[in-house]
């Protein structure tokens, strides 16, 4: 809170989700993992085919957040609220392990 109080410019409290990249020799096998990974809960995956023909499934969570915090240096929640939001992020965390 210290730190935030202190800021002169705009703060946002981010929390990104787990990603995986798997480099896939055949297309069946990235569509098997993607089919895993949707399946498992994963549903932002996907497959991408690069220019050279390299393919890669990138397994996803959907466990994002992003909250502004701050605006020009004033605080713009309270510190429960700040308080709540760290435990949001905790319990994602704890979902992406």
């Amino acid at each position: 809170m210290t730190a935030l109080e202190k800021a002169t410019g705009d703060v946002v409290l981010k929390f990104e989700p787990f990603v995986l990249h798997v480099l896939c020799q055949e297309l069946q096998d990235a569509q098997l993992l993607h089919s895993v990974a949707i399946d498992a809960g994963f549903r932002n995956s996907g497959i991408s085919v690069g220019k050279g023909g390299k393919i890669v499934m990138a397994v996803r969570s959907t466990h994002c957040l992003e909250v502004p915090l701050s605006h020009r240096g004033k605080l713009m929640v309270s510190e429960e609220y700040i308080e709540f939001l760290i435990h949001v992020a905790n319990q994602k965390m704890e979902e992406n392990m």
